[in-house]
Order: structure tokens, then C-alpha cells, then sequence
């Protein structure tokens, strides 16, 4: 596996190409000078088979989500691989001065919640990924796993939806420390000892057998399991350990979901 001192080498050692996004100057520059020093303190990231994200093209990252600083983790490790870093973000925060700002400069998706009418909902954004040869982090649970011991629960519908809409490469992604930086639910940050992160990218996930199938419920939940499998099976390397055998369901538990931009 590879660790992030060779995240631009493949397992042969050989030197990948250089991203596209990585060597164009971008808004992003200036955020990761920023960023990446202030978190240097706090931990280091220990990335496994980066090779496996594309150094070009249009791609959905989905991985597990249990602290609120995970978005920071992940940006982190997906710039270092190469790619811009890019989530989809609620179309109200884009229309404050400022942020809207920083968020478009920065290249960030913002998205109506699914079935708008406004012409920007995920799946017009993944369109508009396809044609701009982009990739877009989707946490596929929506918010954070209600999972008591931090494995992944199950997944909402939306990465289904526009991975089989537009033939989008879905690459599962799984992490692991990040909760010893600040825990879930937590807003306090764990400054000393330096933690240190396991991040891992697998394959992409196959979705052929739903592929030109009506999205009827069937198609959408065995496409969203088979997604969520393959982040678990990651997540069980890192923690060298078995998830339970059932998922956990919080329509199961008297839990309510508040996912963002996902159907259930």
C-alpha cells in the first residue's frame, strides 16, 4: 500500500503524471497554504493506494463520515493526491457575499436539495461534472453515522442516483483517526499528541448490473449497499477488525437522518 510520502507513485514505484488540477493555479493554492500548516500540529495523514483516485476526469469520492472535521481530512488528502477537492454545498451559503465567494473560488458545487426545479440539484451538478472532467466528494450517509462503534450506517440514495444517471465512477474511501482529533458530535479539537490518520482509496465500485435499469427503489438501494460495502471493507482493513453483519438503520433505532442533500 501506499503511504503519503509516494502518493504520486504507483505500487511499481513508478512516478504518476501530474494532475491537471494540482498544476494549475487555482483559489485552492492559497487555502492549502493556509490550511496545511495549521493542521500539521494535529495529525498526519497516512494515505494507502492513492494511485487508485484518476489523475484526470470526472469521478464521485465517497467516504465514510463520523467527525465534523472530516471534510478537512479528506480535502487534505485528496489535494495531496493530486485532484481538486470539491463538495456540494447547500445554494443558500452561495448567496452570501463573502462565502459565495470563497466557495465559487474555491470550486465548490452549490446544489438545490434533489428534485428542484432550479436546474441545479445533484444531478445536474454530476452532468456538469462529466462535462468538465471533475470529481466531487459525496459522503454517501448523508451526515454522520449514528453507528454506535463509528462503522458506517446505511447509505442514502443520491451517489446511486447520479453515478447511474451520467455513468459516474463511484470510488469508495475509508478513514480512520480522525475521531481521536475531535470525536463525533464533539466541537473540541484534540491538539497534542499528534494523531495519525489512516486513509485508504479502494476501487471503483461495480455498477454495471444497474446500469440502463429504471431507478426504481430495488435499483437505488442495491446500488447505494453495494457502494457502502465497499467503504466498509475498507474501513475493516484500517481498523483490522469485522463491522457487524447488519448494517445500522436509524429508521430502526428511533433515530432521525439529516442528510444533505440525499433522498433516503
Amino acid at each position: 500500500m501506499t503511504s503519503v510520502t509516494r502518493v504520486n507513485r504507483d505500487p511499481e514505484g513508478r512516478k504518476l503524471e501530474k494532475s491537471p488540477e494540482k498544476s494549475r493555479p487555482s483559489f485552492l493554492w492559497p487555502l492549502a497554504a493556509i490550511v496545511k500548516p495549521l493542521t500539521v500540529p494535529l495529525f498526519r495523514l497516512d494515505i494507502r493506494d492513492a494511485y487508485k483516485l484518476p489523475r484526470s476526469g470526472p469521478f464521485i469520492l465517497a467516504p465514510n463520515h463520523y467527525s465534523e472535521i472530516d471534510p478537512i481530512v479528506v480535502a487534505l488528502a485528496v489535494w495531496k493526491i493530486g485532484r481538486a477537492p470539491r463538495f456540494m454545498a447547500k445554494a443558500g451559503l452561495f448567496k452570501n457575499p463573502v462565502l459565495g465567494w470563497i466557495l465559487r473560488s474555491a470550486g465548490q458545487i452549490p446544489v438545490e436539495r434533489m428534485g428542484s426545479t432550479r436546474g441545479n440539484d445533484p444531478i445536474s451538478a454530476a452532468g456538469r461534472l462529466v462535462e468538465t472532467g471533475q470529481g466531487v466528494i459525496i459522503y454517501p450517509e448523508g451526515t454522520l453515522t449514528r453507528e454506535p462503534n463509528l462503522w458506517p450506517m446505511r447509505g442514502k440514495t443520491g451517489v446511486a442516483r447520479m453515478a447511474l444517471t451520467h455513468n459516474l465512477p463511484v470510488y469508495p474511501m475509508a478513514h480512520w483517526g480522525t475521531q481521536q482529533v475531535m470525536p463525533r458530535y464533539g466541537k473540541k479539537i484534540s491538539l497534542f499528541p499528534r494523531k495519525n490518520i489512516k486513509i485508504v482509496i479502494g476501487d471503483p465500485v461495480n455498477l454495471d448490473e444497474f446500469l440502463g435499469k429504471q431507478q426504481d427503489s430495488a435499483v437505488l438501494h442495491g446500488a447505494t449497499d453495494k457502494v457502502m460495502d465497499a467503504v466498509t471493507e475498507l474501513l475493516e482493513t484500517l481498523r483490522d477488525e469485522q463491522a457487524p453483519a447488519e448494517r445500522w438503520d436509524p429508521s430502526k433505532h428511533n433515530q432521525t437522518e439529516t442528510g444533505r442533500f440525499d433522498e433516503a
